[in-house]
């Protein structure tokens, strides 16, 4: 306590993506729209599946509940940097940039661990389609979601029981549009190697392994689906291939930047927008569009909105009584 006593920073400055005005305005309707279609999004996929009974199956519980933790993700920073490109002095106090180095390990750690679980479905399903309805029951798709929140709230408790004890009485300037826990740990009024590698054991040993552990179950399943037929070798591949695009936008940054994090470079923060906006508008796109069952959910919502819709607008004939 008393390290955290001796901190006399009570807020941090963010540098945000550029420092050009009309850069701001820009940025400020892209990210804007962007932050709309993501919620939008994953609300209507979180929608769809709750309220078609033909989705209530593993793989749609599991994209449901890594819709939700997208919308998450999405949120935990980026309205604040919406609304920063339309200030001149981009502060943050020091409670919410802990709050925000809490909420981005808790979201990622768990979208970790989730994308394993959807893999780890898809394995099951291709690998072993007559155990399926055995091995992926509802209590099984319960647990892993269980795990994966599990999971990241582990990850990030760990990595704030050092954050939060170092001492902040010097620079207090962030260059980037959130609080990233390699820059913050940077400001520490000591020496952050010990900080570093702990970084690199909890983080970097996290994106490793999950990301192993998604790569090897996709050349898993390609090697069982290519001894069954071409045909279903090509169409595995096309859907694994968008799958994996997806996996690589969001592993790639996190293990860039968090297995080495010794260095700073202006690159990170461009990085980081691709793990915290670009990957949950990316999962909708990927996982449901191309989805044959999700397209024909989407249109049953869309008559029976249109429907209802038409119903409300009918215009009501009153008749005069005659007594």
């Amino acid at each position: 306590m008393d390290k955290v006593n001796s901190s006399v920073v009570s807020e941090f400055v963010l540098l945000g993506l550029s420092s050009s005005q009309e850069l701001q305005l820009f940025f400020f309707v892209f990210f804007s729209v962007l932050y709309m279609v993501i919620v939008l999004g994953n609300l209507l996929i979180i929608l769809t599946v709750t309220s078609d009974s033909s989705l209530h199956s593993p793989m749609y519980f599991l994209l449901g509940n890594l819709s939700f933790v997208d919308i998450c993700q999405a949120s935990f920073a980026t309205p604040k940097m919406i609304a920063d490109f339309l200030s001149e002095h981009k502060t943050i106090s020091f409670s919410g940039c802990i709050a925000q180095i809490f909420f981005i390990h808790l979201f990622t750690g768990g979208e970790m661990m989730l994308l394993v679980s959807m893999a780890y479905d898809r394995y099951v399903a291709i690998c072993k389609p007559l155990h399926y309805v055995i091995i992926m029951r509802r209590r099984t798709c319960t647990v892993l979601v269980m795990i994966s929140w599990a999971v990241g709230l582990v990850h990030t408790l760990s990595q704030l029981s050092f954050t939060v004890n170092l001492p902040f009485c010097g620079p207090n300037v962030v260059d980037s549009f959130f609080c990233d826990l390699p820059r913050v740990t940077k400001l520490a009024c000591l020496d952050s190697y010990i900080t570093e590698i702990l970084i690199v054991v909890n983080s970097g040993i996290l994106s490793l392994s999950t990301f192993s552990l998604l790569v090897s179950s996709y050349i898993i399943i390609l090697i069982t689906v290519w001894f069954k037929s071409s045909a279903a070798m090509a169409k595995a591949f096309s859907t694994l291939a968008a799958h994996i695009t997806v996996v690589i936008l969001f592993f790639g940054p996190c293990i860039f930047i968090y297995v080495w994090p010794f260095t700073s470079y202006p690159v990170d923060k461009v990085l980081a927008i691709f793990y915290t906006i670009f990957t949950p508008i990316l999962n909708p796109i990927i996982y449901t569009l191309r989805n044959r069952d999700m397209k024909i959910a989407f249109r049953k919502i869309m008559i029976h909105y249109s429907r209802a819709k038409k119903i409300s607008e009918r215009p009501v004939i009153v008749r005069n009584s005659v007594y």
